[in-house]
């Protein structure tokens, strides 16, 4: 009898890792399709030749994503896990949903740690010099050539990687026991290193999420049709047709030699048009469109934004009182066990919004910031280089998303897998400190954003206009026609 259990334990156990590796394979396959059309919708077109540049740019363009798959996948993670933590507490034996469990779960947080890794420090940085790769000089020209190089490139790099971290680690704990952690490169070095790498992606995402969060109501300005109060949207029309006409009858009378002047010409001409299409779009909106979705939408993100900085602040008192507040705390009831939010299922539905309004914030936070401006890809004019380094910042953010959702107390669900090994999560100082910079930061914006009029009009009224003491980003606003459909010399 007992022989008979050992073996029934060991083939369902068997069957158990085939059914959550099958889900774990359809999971990705899906998430690497969808990758694979955003990707082709950007990548330029001329790139796609039949010579052996278009092999390279082939296999970069599946790396990417492969690495833009594992950063979808990293984003859904928290919140597909507390989604599954809900379903199975209130359906515990429910015979349709015996795969989620926890096992699942746990292997999901694995494999998003160690894709992320080898997309990381192994997959990115050989699609780089692969991609600028041209072979050693006095060997044969083609793939193999290139493919030696980018070996070479990528045992350098590890060995420059190796002495940096070996560097600060001997500045920062000067022991024998942890100069002796290095040489376990699996156990230590490794994730050591990703924690090193996760600690920037929560910075850079200190960064970007509260500029994005006071960024998300212009853009979404821009995406909605804005109510009409007190204005004549075909007076505006007309006004902007006679002068879309102007210019192209100035371009038709201007000679092809004055390149500069047709440009400039152009271009003008290229703003009226989008203005004029923003304004038939306006005109043609429904009054429902206009004067409820607007409104709607501008008090959800404001809503949105007000409680996650709520929640951050009763974060903040829940650190200074309670140490199981900590983020390397405590371990929870475990999956299925308990709910993680005081309201239950609607708290945890308030939880997964908020993580993915928290993700959308920071990644238009970072594309905002002037420094990473020029990684904003364009519809099939986008470079393979610049999709690696989108693809990499990408990387970047949404592997730190579970563990800043955690840090600033967005969500009590428990970092798993090598999320919840990072060293600097114990430290109390540090998550303190992250919590309230992004208090701080986070408001500042918002006040920033919503006294930015009422600043300008001072400015004008005391006469220091011309001085530019007033920061806000106008420099796009002049080059296009103003909101009645002028130009500052029409």
């Amino acid at each position: 009898m007992e022989g008979q259990d050992e073996v029934s334990a060991r083939e369902q156990h068997f069957h158990s890792q085939v059914r959550e590796s099958t889900i774990c394979f359809l999971l990705f396959a899906i998430l690497y399709i969808v990758s694979y059309f955003i990707i082709t919708r950007y990548k330029r077109k001329s790139d796609e030749q039949e010579d052996e540049d278009a092999i390279v740019n082939r296999i970069s363009l599946f790396l990417s994503t492969f690495t833009l798959a594992v950063s979808a996948g990293a984003v859904l993670l928290l919140p597909f896990s507390i989604i599954s933590n809900e379903i199975l507490l209130s359906f515990p034996q429910n015979y349709y949903i015996q795969w989620l469990n926890g096992s699942l779960i746990h292997g999901l947080w694995n494999l998003a740690s160690l894709f992320s890794n080898l997309c990381l420090f192994v997959l990115m940085p050989f699609a780089f010099f692969f991609l600028e790769s041209e072979g050693f000089a006095g060997l044969k020209k083609g793939i193999r050539a290139r493919i030696l190089e980018t070996l070479v490139m990528l045992i350098l790099l590890a060995l420059l990687i190796l002495g940096i971290v070996w560097v600060a680690s001997a500045l920062i704990d000067n022991d024998a026991a942890s100069m002796e952690s290095l040489y376990d490169l699996w156990e230590f070095y490794l994730p050591y290193l990703y924690s090193c790498i996760s600690l920037m992606g929560c910075l850079l995402l200190l960064l970007c999420t509260p500029v994005g969060l006071s960024r998300m109501f212009t853009v979404m300005g821009q995406l909605l049709v804005k109510p009409t109060i007190l204005e004549d949207l075909d007076e505006q029309i007309y006004i902007i047709t006679l002068e879309e006409e102007a210019l192209q009858r100035r371009l038709s009378g201007l000679s092809s030699s004055v390149e500069y002047n047709v440009t400039e010409l152009e271009q003008e001409l290229e703003n009226v048009k989008i203005l004029k299409k923003k304004l038939e779009r306006r005109k043609k909106a429904s009054a429902w469109e206009r004067n409820l979705v607007y409104p709607a939408v501008m008090v959800l993100l404001l809503t949105e934004t007000s409680i996650s900085v709520l929640l951050v602040a009763c974060n903040i008192l829940c650190l200074l009182v309670d140490e199981t507040a900590m983020p390397k705390g405590t371990r929870g009831p475990g999956i299925g066990n308990a709910s993680l939010s005081a309201f239950g299922f609607v708290g945890a539905a308030l939880e997964i919004i908020l993580i993915f309004y928290l993700m959308v914030s920071s990644v238009v936070g970072f594309y905002s910031l002037r420094f990473f401006g020029n990684f904003i890809p364009k519809k099939d004019d986008t470079t393979m280089t610049k999709i690696i380094g989108n693809c990499v910042s990408i990387l970047v953010l949404s592997s730190a998303l579970p563990v800043m959702s955690r840090t600033l107390g967005i969500t009590r669900f428990d970092l798993l897998g090598d999320f919840g090994r990072f060293n600097w999560l114990g430290n109390f100082y540090i998550v303190l400190s992250y919590n309230l910079l992004f208090a701080i930061v986070t408001t500042l914006c918002l006040v920033r954003k919503f006294t930015s009029a009422v600043r300008e009009e001072l400015f004008k009224a005391l006469g220091l206009h011309k001085l530019h003491l007033s920061d806000t980003p106008r420099d796009a606003d002049t080059a296009k026609p103003s909101a009645n459909g002028h130009q500052k010399a029409l």
